[in-house]
């Protein structure tokens, strides 16, 4: 049934939106805490997902001040090999679709360290991030000579720069659009920071993905909005926008990838319509296929603990590798503390020697491993199974096993 909430659909202002599952309190997933911090009380919030049947957006029911999540940023995009390649072949897509040259301008709203825009700026492309975490903005500007603002994206912002002649051939934003909490402002926002005959390219997770492999450790504070094509579009063409092409990522372990622009007229794009009518057939715009999925999100959680249980009853030890936004919203809704995970990994120094938030795990590099030598390690950052697997392969080579967690538990 519809439950009449606090706070309107962040799309279309429906306030009628129907539960789907509670996460109940968890700590932010990026809130890593130093030493000192362990012996002060954590915030805990609520976590609760809502269906709109309205627009079809799913979306979390609370919102955290974007300040106290993104103003200092753990995650560097750069320390992925697999994030940065795909970097380089989107970037070097773009520049021969839209035919980009020196008087062009390509801007990333969430441009995190650079990642992205280092390689169209060594094509000699002009290019401007847009990022509100000040550690990682200094570090794309001294590290990666990526001119960044160091400011939250805003139509005030958009328009500012458009007032300076700064309209973007490209507008990137990949994993961004979800984080929003004024979608409509934003969106705005975007079709006055493009140019007329410019382009958007948006990477969101895709919430089919979400409920076919349950991948609900990716439902954290942070990400407020849970897109289907259906979803996307709505909120695009109510702010004059159009999507051009659209294609199912990979990516984050499955993103909807799609390149929009300015609407230029009435024409239906026949394929844009096909996806959506697909979507629909899905059941994505009724609540009925959401609602098996908190059921199996528990029955998930009791069989991942029961394994990682079992281990521990062998007196083996198990290791984490990948202290990331999604490995700590796993390991606090299934409770999994540091009894059962003695310690975590990760390759981000910024992260290393903290804590995962509400279980308070211990951080280390990943040259720790080969000096404990685990019986297991759990990958945390499953989307980046492939590059972890080959980075350890001397402690794969010493007997170490891995278990990852999604989009099924398996040990290997």
């Amino acid at each position: 049934m519809k439950k009449k909430t606090h706070f309107s659909c962040r799309s279309c202002g429906n306030l009628e939106l129907t539960p789907i599952i509670s996460f109940g309190k968890t700590p932010l997933a990026n809130a890593l805490l130093t030493e000192t911090q362990l012996y002060r009380k954590e915030n805990f919030y609520e976590l609760d997902l809502m269906f709109c049947s309205s627009c079809y957006l799913v979306q979390i029911a609370q919102t955290i001040p974007p300040k106290k999540l993104f103003v200092d940023y753990p995650y560097f995009s750069s320390y992925s090999e697999t994030t940065l390649e795909r970097a380089r072949k989107i970037s070097s897509s773009f520049i021969k679709t839209q035919n980009l040259n020196t008087d062009s301008l390509v801007v990333e709203i969430g441009s995190n360290d650079g990642y992205l825009l280092q390689y169209y700026r060594l094509a000699n492309i002009q290019v401007l991030g847009i990022d509100p975490a000040r550690n990682i903005a200094r570090f794309a500007r001294e590290a990666r000579g990526v001119n960044t603002l160091c400011e939250f994206f805003s139509l005030n912002l958009a328009r500012k720069l458009a007032n300076q002649g700064k309209q973007a051939d490209v507008i990137h934003l990949h994993n961004v659009l979800a984080h929003v909490k004024e979608l409509n402002e934003f969106v705005d926002g975007i079709w006055i920071l493009l140019k007329d005959d410019g382009i958007v390219v948006i990477e969101v997770p895709y919430i089919k993905d979400i409920l076919d492999q349950l991948y609900f450790d990716t439902i954290y504070h942070e990400h407020l909005c849970y897109f289907s094509l259906l979803s996307l579009d709505k909120l695009l063409v109510k702010h004059g926008l159009e999507i051009v092409s659209c294609k199912h990522s990979m990516n984050q372990g499955g993103s909807l990838f799609i390149v929009a622009r300015k609407k230029v007229s009435n024409a239906t794009n026949r394929i844009i319509q096909t996806a959506l009518s697909e979507e629909e057939m899905l059941g994505l715009k009724s609540i009925e296929v959401y609602k098996n999925f908190a059921g199996r999100v528990e029955n998930y959680k009791i069989k991942l603990k029961e394994k990682l249980i079992g281990i521990k009853d062998q007196h083996k030890q198990i290791a984490g590798y990948g202290a990331s936004a999604k490995g700590s919203q796993l390991l606090n809704y299934c409770k999994i503390g540091n009894s059962i995970v003695d310690f975590v990994v990760d390759n981000i120094p910024y992260k290393q020697w903290k804590y995962i938030p509400g279980v308070r795990i211990p951080i280390y590099p990943p040259s720790h491993l080969l000096e404990v030598m685990p019986d297991y390690v759990l990958i945390l950052a499953w989307n980046l199974a492939d590059e972890i697997l080959s980075r350890e392969t001397k402690y794969i080579n010493r007997g170490g096993r891995f278990i990852i967690p999604f989009p099924h538990i398996q040990t290997i």
